[in-house]
């Protein structure tokens, strides 16, 4: 089982190859906390029916970056793109909904994310 309890993302390919080990091993993915920015493409890559919520999840999206000059933020249209053929289609719509990915965070908690994933039954600790 993977818990996800305070995760804020980072790069890409560290994210799709832990989620890929994740689907191959038949892991339960477990949604109690912050997951934003890379941390996200677990709802594209693991299937969905071996995912589930609690009460504290908060997904957040937002545009893909790379460090610029004086490690300033560059939009990355290669990473965006990248993210959002990952996502599935019903978060692509609320996604696009909410005016698409841009540098401002859209999040999805409460219900609206509990119409899309199913409470969890039970929760370990994370590992």
């Amino acid at each position: 089982m993977m818990v996800i309890t305070d995760d804020i993302g980072g790069r890409i390919g560290k994210y799709v190859e832990a989620y890929q080990n994740a689907r191959q091993n038949g892991e339960l993915v477990v949604i109690d906390g912050v997951c934003l920015s890379a941390c996200t493409l677990v709802l594209g890559i693991v299937p969905s029916d071996r995912i589930c919520i609690t009460r504290r999840a908060t997904l957040g999206f937002h545009a893909a970056w790379l460090p610029g000059p004086r490690g300033r933020p560059v939009h990355s249209a290669a990473g965006t793109q990248a993210l959002w053929e990952y996502y599935p289609a019903h978060v692509r719509r609320w996604i696009e909904s909410r005016g698409g990915l841009s540098s401002k965070m859209l999040y999805l908690r409460g219900s609206e994310l509990a119409s899309m994933y199913p409470q969890c039954r039970v929760v370990s600790q994370p590992r």
